[in-house]
């Protein structure tokens, strides 16, 4: 395998402002390029590009997972385990308004973890999710 290096994900947006200060006064983003019809966050470390195109910001089925209807259309972050918690923390003392608010899905079983679901201004939905072992990724439970 080779070595692991950021991923570029581009989104569509409502609108640049509101977008901005989500993805930095919210999540702590730092701003890279931007013109007025998309903008560049460094999103935990990756490149996360907003366009403004609101015809295409559509709302997604959802697949039932663990007991909580998870939105089809999401993109995310594994945060190591403390880095979830001070997030979590941060967002609820925000009030943020969760799609599924902070939980441990898979209690006690292979790829047991912490999640937790928001959308931006935009109605993207963002996943934020650690494991204890981070080796519990990709992994399989037996048969």
């Amino acid at each position: 395998m080779s070595e692991l290096r950021p991923f570029h994900l581009a989104i569509p947006v409502r609108d640049i402002t509101g977008t901005r200060e989500f993805y930095v006064d919210i999540l702590g983003c730092t701003v890279g390029r931007e013109s007025k019809t998309w903008i560049d966050f460094n999103f935990f470390g990756h490149q996360l590009s907003a366009h403004v195109s609101p015809d295409e910001l559509e709302q997604t089925g959802t697949n039932s997972v663990d007991g909580e209807d998870v939105p089809v259309r999401h993109f995310g972050i594994v945060l190591g385990w403390n880095s979830w918690y001070a997030l979590s923390a941060k967002l609820t003392e925000a009030g943020m308004d969760f799609l599924i608010k902070p939980t441990l899905r898979f209690k006690d079983r292979i790829g047991e973890q912490a999640t937790m679901f928001i959308k931006d201004p935009s109605g993207n939905v963002i996943e934020f999710k650690s494991f204890r072992d981070d080796a519990a990724l990709f992994a399989i439970e037996d048969e």
